[in-house]
């Protein structure tokens, strides 16, 4: 493999690790609120959350181009307070890969927190337990097969993601260029080779995740059969 592609693969696993923990920070949270809320725009804050499903990535992508860029409203912000534009900057590719890959991590995690019930949590807290003990202690390791789907889909989805990382971060070497990106210019370029190479891959990366998940769910279903 070429020294560019292997960068290439390495800002691409960089990527998917760092959106991933940042999707399970911020999404966790956001999955438990909406699994228990009874928020009367709750299905609007459900519909926003899951717009990346049914949204081309190229739309999110323009308009994140257009918000982080130097004229738009974060980057105007960002270089009054002296930092740089996110627009074609690996930071921006992470703000673009958790934006559109949040419904992969948020559903999993609210379907999990919504299928333990109200039962386990009142038994913890007749014992004592604080709403934090009880998130902790008794919500986490019920949802744990939540997680790990939410992990696993948020890491997959973020490694084979183009339209989004192609207009928000164009690509520029060592800094912005994915595997996507340089699957699409080896076509370009006819090098059907080295793209046959890295989409190999990447098909054989995502059905070793998928597979994580359908084996851990297949386990969980037994276990309560």
């Amino acid at each position: 493999m070429a020294a560019e592609d292997l960068t290439a693969l390495r800002l691409t696993l960089e990527l998917a690790a760092v959106s991933t923990l940042i999707l399970l920070v911020l999404g966790t949270p956001l999955a438990w609120w909406l699994a228990h809320s009874r928020f009367r725009l709750k299905a609007a804050v459900e519909a926003l959350v899951a717009l990346p499903l049914v949204l081309p990535p190229t739309v999110l992508g323009f308009y994140l181009l257009v918000a982080l860029g130097t004229q738009g409203p974060v980057g105007r912000l960002i270089d009054a307070l002296g930092g740089r534009a996110l627009a074609f900057t690996f930071a921006g590719l992470v703000v673009g890969s958790v934006l559109y890959s949040l419904p992969f991590v948020v559903q999993p995690l609210e379907n999990a927190f919504a299928s333990i019930g109200h039962r386990p949590l009142e038994v913890a807290a007749t014992l004592g337990a604080s709403p934090w003990d009880r998130f902790w202690s008794v919500a986490v390791p019920l949802a744990r097969r939540g997680f790990v789907t939410a992990a696993v889909l948020g890491f997959a989805h973020t490694l084979g993601e183009f339209g989004v990382v192609l207009m928000i971060g164009g690509s520029i070497p060592g800094e912005t260029r994915v595997l996507s990106i340089a699957i699409y210019e080896h076509v370009e370029a006819l090098e059907y080779g080295r793209a046959h190479l890295l989409a190999g891959g990447l098909l054989v990366l995502s059905f070793a995740l998928l597979l994580v998940v359908y084996s851990v769910n297949r386990k969980y279903v037994v276990g309560k059969s």
